[in-house]
């Protein structure tokens, strides 16, 4: 009976109901070794899993066997992809940091009725405008009793300090009464990014990163260079979202073709170079903005250089692995067979035989998956939250640090020069950048965060508390310390803070990308890309409420920051791993212990095969001959 059990292709249940796995079962002879009944056992492969629906094993092991079938990135055409998706990190750095020069609040004043222009320091100056800085612009007050006849003028004279002659402040006169518009513009363009994450992550899953990437570029160059044709306010404020949207969708797409095209050796550091091309973009921002001198011309140059990746449409070919993942195997093939030829490979070197599993499944209808679907996860659902989180705390909490050292009142900045202060915000950013690589390096994904998340909260807490504490002891006499003293204090706090929110929230994005499964991760991404472009927009809401409750903004976040410490030990290690192809391979990337055990001492986590007994999870994980000395507790095989 146990024999027509197994010829049938049914597994025998154990003594506790559960299903044999490799680890239990009995020691016997090597296929093919045995006769006669044995042989055909030994022959019978084990039942498939319900999530792949039957399809080859060997076809969703992508980092184990079609990419190294491919080359890695040895191949050369595999290396003039990644060059492809770097070119562009400089236009989106560009066009990311450019409301800090088109959207900069000048100092202005009013020319008298008599013609003559009064001087800019004279009592016709609206007051605390001449320390403004470029990068956070305070609000102009609004007209009360004490300014009325000041914002009562007819014509303004604005003094620029950030490389042009005319912006959009001073264009349509965006000063008193209507400084709120220029809050609603920087509104538009981060809104315009925060849904274009969302949407276009959903797209990419479901008809591809190429498409995508594609129709992104045609509707940026459509509305970035309308944009430079605004006839007011509100018009440039519309299309600016647009222009947002379009531009997420370009960022959103690269990101995810990078990681795909990258064995996992070598993921972080492609991820790292591609940062730092687009913080050459914000480095030269000035330069470009003081060669172009007026706003829509700065518009129209950093629009156009996007017009070269309308040739992606010919060179660029959909992620190989998405199509992998989503059982598209007919255009695999054709795709594998272009690389290929492109990198003058032999077919021979097909040693594990993907081609030929590809001509046995190639008739397999594809198997599409939206974000939705990790409602009903344990882990991968836990997992992205805990990202999405992160990078929302991490990017909220950077404008707090960066309005203490700039100073949240209009009379205090760091050095009263736009490009020193702008300069200053860019050191800092590039600073967290390359203490990123060793610490990554030598801690891992997780220890890396958690690390760089510890010291952004000490920084807030250092400065919520300690900063107080010596506010009341200066005021005391014969204390020895001074507002100056604070001032340092605060200062320093800040630039620790800034340093390490940014690699907070840079390592969220990241790591989002590696724990999320292939056939969903451009909606991963979405989520906690959105989630920081949720953070990013406290700067301006904190603005357009003239920085009213600014205090009470920076207690939420610093609180955040605890339950983030908290929370990111229960996410996996991705360093080394295999990116997950579809959602089991993402549910089994389970958690770790923050230090690897001593040798010769017991784990405390379960083995793969144990955590699937554990969880109930028989539907959605294969069941093998045999488990391989290499699998790791995350479920996932190393290169």
């Amino acid at each position: 009976m146990a024999i027509e059990r197994r010829r049938e292709g049914r597994p025998l249940p154990e003594e506790n109901g559960s299903v044999p796995g490799a680890a239990a079962a009995p020691p016997g002879p090597p296929p093919g070794a045995g006769l006669g009944v044995g042989a055909e056992i030994q022959a019978v492969p084990p039942p498939p899993s319900s999530s792949s629906a039957a399809c080859s094993p060997l076809l969703l092991d992508y980092d184990g066997s079609v990419l190294p079938f491919l080359g890695g990135l040895g191949g050369g055409y595999q290396r003039t992809l990644v060059l492809l998706t770097w070119v562009p990190a400089l236009f989106i750095g560009f066009s990311k940091f450019s409301d800090s020069f088109l959207l900069d609040q000048p100092d202005f004043w009013c020319r008298q009725a008599d013609g003559q222009q009064g001087d800019w320091n004279g009592s016709l100056v609206p007051p605390g405008h001449a320390n403004r800085s470029g990068i956070f612009p305070p609000a102009t007050a609004l007209p009360g009793p004490g300014n009325a006849s000041e914002c009562d003028c007819h014509e303004w004279h604005y003094r620029i300090r950030a490389g042009l002659v005319q912006n959009v402040v001073s264009k349509w006169d965006l000063v008193c009464d209507s400084a709120w518009k220029v809050h609603i513009a920087k509104f538009s363009l981060l809104v315009g990014l925060i849904f274009g994450h969302l949407i276009t992550g959903c797209i990419a899953d479901w008809v591809g990163r190429r498409p995508v990437l594609l129709f992104s570029v045609i509707f940026i160059l459509v509305f970035g260079l309308t944009v430079a044709l605004s006839v007011n306010v509100t018009m440039f404020s519309t299309l600016r979202f647009f222009e947002g949207f379009c531009l997420a969708g370009i960022v959103l797409s690269l990101y995810a073709l990078r990681i795909e095209l990258c064995p996992p050796g070598h993921r972080f550091m492609i991820t790292m170079v591609a940062s730092f091309i687009e913080m050459a973009g914000q480095f030269l921002m000035p330069g470009l903005a003081a060669l172009c001198r007026d706003w829509q011309v700065l518009q129209a140059v950093i629009i156009c250089p996007f017009l070269l990746m309308l040739l992606y449409w010919v060179i660029f070919p959909e992620s190989l692995r998405w199509l992998m993942a989503t059982q598209q195997f007919e255009a695999s093939k054709e795709l594998i067979f272009q690389l290929t030829r492109k990198n003058r490979m032999n077919t021979e070197s097909d040693i594990k035989g993907v081609v030929p599993e590809l001509e046995k499944e190639i008739a397999r209808r594809p198997k599409k998956v939206c974000i939705v679907k990790v409602v009903g996860t344990r882990n991968l659902w836990k997992n992205i939250v805990v990202l999405c989180v992160n990078s929302l705390t991490g990017y909220g909490i950077h404008h707090c640090f960066a309005k203490s050292m700039m100073g949240h009142e209009a009379k205090m900045t760091i050095t009263h020069n736009f490009y020193a202060d702008y300069y200053t915000m860019a050191g800092i950013a590039l600073a967290s950048c390359l203490a990123m690589c060793p610490v990554v390096g030598f801690l891992g994904r997780r220890g890396g965060l958690l690390l760089f998340m510890i010291l952004t909260a000490l920084a807030s807490l250092l400065q919520l508390g300690l900063l107080n504490l010596i506010g009341k002891y200066s005021q005391l006499p014969d204390s020895g310390m001074s507002d100056s003293v604070k001032d340092k204090f605060s200062t320093a706090f800040s630039i620790v803070g800034m340093f390490s929110s940014h690699a907070v929230g840079s390592l969220s994005v990241f790591f989002c990308a590696e724990i999320t499964p292939t056939v969903i991760r451009g909606g991963g991404l979405g989520l906690v890309l959105a989630s920081a472009g949720f953070g990013r927009l406290t700067a301006p809401i904190m603005e357009l409420h003239n920085q009213k409750g600014y205090f009470l903004h920076h207690v939420i976040f610093a609180c955040c920051t605890l339950i983030c410490i908290i929370c990111i030990l229960l996410l996996p290690e991705s360093k080394n791993q295999n990116l997950p192809e579809n959602i089991p391979d993402g549910e089994h990337y389970t958690r770790q212990p923050l230090l690897p055990h001593k040798k010769g001492e017991q784990p405390l986590l379960l083995t793969n095969s144990e955590l699937k007994d554990y969880s109930g999870l028989h539907d959605s994980a294969a069941v093998s001959d045999g488990i391989s000395e290499n699998t790791t507790a995350n479920g996932m095989k190393p290169m």
